[in-house]
């Protein structure tokens, strides 16, 4: 993503995600937002979530998976039969617990740059 495409996804993310076909989910540990989830409709039924984020300090509560969990539970019961996203390949801890939430890979996407190919992957549930 350029720069500017980056700049113009910061201040848009309240559009991007806004109800009732998105939303943002946050997690606080002692009242401090220490955690994030956003997810938009890719398509009818069908569901992408970007910006999954624990603060460092944070780590260790289960935020991550309460974050899914929840997000989850909010995509149900938006209606979405399907949920997609994708991530970086050194994150082996995050792919563990989308996999253990049901998460299984799936291709990377048509027109997707081959230089990446190795860096970022792909999956998938039903919900």
């Amino acid at each position: 993503m350029s720069p500017v495409a980056f700049e113009a996804t910061l201040e848009n993310l309240h559009d991007i995600h806004k109800r009732p076909l998105g939303g943002v989910l946050i997690a606080s540990v002692d009242g401090i937002p220490s955690g994030c989830v956003m997810y938009s409709e890719a398509e009818p039924g069908v569901a992408e979530f970007k910006r999954m984020f624990v603060n460092v300090s944070s780590r260790g509560y289960g935020l991550g998976r309460k974050l899914l969990d929840a997000m989850i539970e909010q995509m149900v019961a938006d209606g979405y039969q399907r949920v997609f996203f994708s991530s970086a390949t050194f994150l082996k801890h995050a792919r563990a617990m989308y996999e253990n939430a049901g998460f299984v890979p799936i291709a990377h996407p048509d027109g997707f740059p081959d230089e990446w190919r190795d860096k970022v992957y792909f999956m998938e549930r039903s919900l």
